[in-house]
C-alpha cells in the first residue's frame, strides 16, 4: 500500500523545501515528488508519454490534466518507498477531482493526507522576491502565481477537510520547526 502526502501552500511557502528534507531525512521509507519534476523526469526518459509533454512544454502550454495524472500515478506505483511526498498539487479544483478518480481506480494508493504550509501573502511575498532566482520572481508574476494559488483553495480547503484530511502546519517559524512537525505528523499518519 502506497500512502501518499499532498503538501500544498502559496509560493514561498517553503513547502518543496520541507518536502525534501524530510525525505533526505527518512530516505529508506519516504520519497518527495514535485510535479513539474516528474514530468521533466519523463521527457527526460524519452518515452512516448514523455515526447507527448515534451510537445506541451515546448509550445509553452499546459500539459493535459491525464498525461499530469498519469505521470503521478506511474510514479507514485513504480516508487520502491512507500510513503510519497507530493508537494504543489493539487493546484486545481480540476485536479482535485481527477485524484479522487485516480485513487478510486487505484486501491494500492491510499491518500494519508493533505498537508497547508500556511503563510500569510505579505511573508510568501517577500521570501519569493527575496530569493528572485529568475525572471519569473518579480512582483507582478507573484501576483499571478498568488492568485492562480488562492482562487480555488477555499473549496479545497473544504473538500478535504470534510473528509478528515487537511492538516495545517504554520509556515511562519523556522524551517526547523516547520520540518519537524510535518515529520512527526507523517510518520505517525504512516505508521512508520
Amino acid at each position: 500500500m502506497k500512502k501518499l502526502f499532498l503538501i500544498i501552500g502559496a509560493p514561498g511557502s517553503g513547502k518543496t523545501t520541507d518536502a525534501e528534507l524530510i525525505a533526505k531525512r527518512n530516505s529508506d521509507k519516504i520519497v518527495h515528488y514535485s510535479t513539474g519534476e516528474l514530468l521533466r523526469q519523463e521527457v527526460a526518459k524519452g518515452t512516448p508519454l514523455g515526447a507527448t509533454i515534451a510537445s506541451y512544454i515546448d509550445q509553452g502550454k499546459l500539459v493535459p490534466l491525464e498525461i499530469v495524472m498519469d505521470t503521478i500515478r506511474n510514479a507514485i506505483l513504480n516508487s520502491d518507498k512507500d510513503i510519497i511526498l507530493i508537494d504543489g498539487f493539487p493546484r486545481s479544483v480540476e485536479q482535485m477531482k481527477a485524484l479522487e478518480k485516480m485513487l478510486e481506480e487505484n486501491p494500492d494508493i491510499k491518500l494519508e493526507a493533505v498537508i497547508e504550509v500556511v503563510v500569510s501573502e505579505e511573508t510568501a511575498k517577500e521570501r519569493v522576491l527575496g530569493r528572485a532566482r529568475g525572471a519569473d520572481d518579480n512582483e507582478e508574476v507573484f501576483n499571478n502565481r498568488m492568485k492562480l494559488y488562492l482562487e480555488p483553495l477555499p473549496e479545497i480547503e473544504k473538500y478535504y477537510e470534510q473528509k478528515g484530511l487537511l492538516k495545517k502546519i504554520n509556515g511562519e517559524r523556522s524551517i526547523e520547526e516547520i520540518v519537524e512537525e510535518m515529520e512527526k505528523f507523517i510518520l505517525e499518519k504512516a505508521g512508520a
